[in-house]
């Protein structure tokens, strides 16, 4: 029977009778998402309402928000078909992603909701000089919000080319771009009201659906893991290894440093993503904020576990010759197993599982792409033009036009690039993020919260020196150049050897911080003592 299942996976999934059900689903999806965001944009006022949602939501609806945040197509799309390519090895992006909600709920979430008002750099800019922090934050702030788009919409590009049964780069490129003007459409109408419950929704679906694929898929093989890990080995080609860490990381030195500085960028990443950051101050207060993480990582730890069931299926029904012939990354991988568990290509029950499986995927990368254009094109707002250029002078009507504006200019710029990264794999592109996070936004946000001698010269060398070192290690990476799944695939100009930076700009930027702060003498302790009984008991907080 598993073999049978197998065998029939091996076609190209997406039937003309099953492709008209798909875009059926798709254009549900995209009208409800479209109609909650047109229902929230009739209470959008004011600044307050446009970047936090008017801080109104309970710790459910906000841990929603948050997993849905998290849970993006790099988890569904990109974990389960690492998983499903490597076995073991891929289990760490689940393991690296859950891990890492431990520092933010500790260090994070409640000081910075307390400290804070509308993005990162107002937690910063509250003890040390505003127009150069508040510039660098923004910057940082764009620079790993495009790079965590861009792992979207190669997801998005792949899985709706797949569906549709279309072939070439052109279709994708189109399909990139229609999902681009979705998301400029979110952010520019909902603002965070509509993102957020566009992320409520989209996270009861994610899990609905993952979780009807593992019952699913376990009841076939008969409630027994051992008999799933069995087969899954056995359709890898790789037998025992399968199951064992090294297929992927451990070839050599290189590799095994890979694996070292993947885990350090998932863990230390999370606690300085933009856009997660920006989810505590849409909550009344910091207990709620906490409340907010704790069902987030109930949620998130569920779901992860799932995707390591999914994964290996994915490896035992349909094959590991068939995942990579659909796509190289392993990116179509769930939605191919959704398709072997209904009976395979051309049964009703396969299209119909295929075609849910995708919509539920596709309304995960509408509503990532939102949040993250939306905490960019704020940053760029309320940081960028209001703070710096303005200095604090520009109202809030011109401040929100500006923002609307700035989601188009970013959208824009991702859809272009990730033309160009249909190739890589979504969970490796969002570690990328995660590492230019953890090196520019983590180690500043520490010093600033708990370090007294921090200052404005510190909080710039630790920006710029982390996020130029990630991002110069990342150029000059085989990301970039010097294989055949690069961005550049004719050309070799790399000579960093790990495809994650972390190991390298993580440290960096803790070290730039610290050497910053040491050679200038500019302190104010009465400010930090107020930022600290501020972070401490919420006292004045917005």
């Amino acid at each position: 029977m598993i073999t049978q299942l197998r065998q029939t996976a091996l076609a190209a999934p997406g039937a003309d009778g099953g492709r008209w059900l798909t875009l059926g689903l798709f254009l549900v999806v995209v009208a409800a998402t479209l109609g909650v965001t047109l229902w929230a944009s009739r209470q959008t006022k004011g600044t307050t309402d446009f970047y936090t949602g008017g801080r109104s939501f309970s710790g459910f609806q906000n841990g929603l928000a948050l997993s849905g945040d998290y849970m993006s197509a790099a988890s569904f799309l990109g974990v389960t078909g690492t998983i499903a390519l490597f076995g073991y090895d891929g289990f760490l992006y689940s393991v690296g992603f859950l891990v890492a909600w431990i520092l933010a709920l500790v260090l994070v979430a409640e000081p910075l909701r307390n400290t804070g008002r509308f993005t990162m750099a107002d937690v910063l800019a509250f003890r040390l000089r505003q127009r150069p922090v508040r510039t660098a934050a923004g910057i940082s702030t764009i620079v790993v919000s495009v790079v965590y788009l861009l792992a979207q919409m190669v997801g998005a590009g792949s899985l709706v080319a797949l569906l549709l049964g279309v072939s070439g780069e052109a279709p994708k490129k189109w399909i990139i771009l229609a999902v681009g003007i979705l998301m400029i459409l979110y952010v520019v109408v909902g603002g965070m009201k509509g993102t957020t419950w566009v992320q409520i929704v989209k996270a009861a679906m994610l899990m609905a659906g993952t979780l009807v694929l593992t019952v699913l898929l376990l009841s076939k093989f008969g409630w027994n893991l051992s008999t799933l890990l069995g087969s899954a080995a056995e359709a890898s080609g790789k037998g025992h290894a399968f199951l064992s860490p090294g297929l992927k990381y451990g070839a050599g030195p290189t590799t095994k440093l890979d694996f070292i500085s993947l885990g350090v960028a998932l863990v230390l990443g999370t606690a300085g993503l933009p856009h997660i950051l920006v989810r505590f101050y849409t909550v009344p207060t910091a207990k709620t904020a906490r409340t907010s993480v704790n069902w987030a990582i109930g949620l998130i730890g569920g779901f992860y576990l799932m995707t390591l069931v999914l994964g290996f299926g994915a490896a035992a029904l349909v094959g590991h010759s068939a995942i990579e012939a659909a796509n190289p990354a392993g990116t179509t991988a769930a939605p191919m197993l959704a398709e072997a568990l209904g009976g395979g290509p051309g049964s009703t029950l396969g299209g119909t599982l295929l075609a849910v499986t995708s919509a539920v995927a596709f309304a995960t990368i509408l509503a990532v792409v939102a949040g993250l254009t939306l905490t960019s094109s704020a940053s760029f707002a309320h940081d960028l033009f209001a703070h710096a250029v303005r200095k604090g002078k520009a109202g809030e009507r011109e401040e929100i036009r500006t923002a609307r504006f700035a989601a188009v200019g970013i959208g824009t710029v991702a859809v272009v690039l990730s033309m160009f990264a249909d190739k890589l794999n979504t969970a490796a592109l969002v570690a990328l993020a995660f590492a230019v996070a953890a090196s520019a936004n983590l180690p500043t946000l520490l010093y600033s919260l708990f370090w007294k001698r921090f200052n404005t010269s510190g909080a710039l060398c630790s920006i710029y020196g982390g996020l130029l070192t990630s991002v110069v290690l990342v150029l000059f990476s085989p990301v970039v150049s010097g294989t055949p799944a690069s961005l550049v695939p004719g050309a070799d100009f790399h000579w960093f050897p790990l495809e994650n930076p972390g190991l390298v700009s993580i440290p960096i930027g803790f070290l730039a911080g610290w050497l910053g702060t040491l050679a200038s003498r500019e302190t104010d302790p009465d400010k930090y003592a107020e930022l600290e009984v501020r972070s401490l008991t919420g006292a004045g907080a917005h």
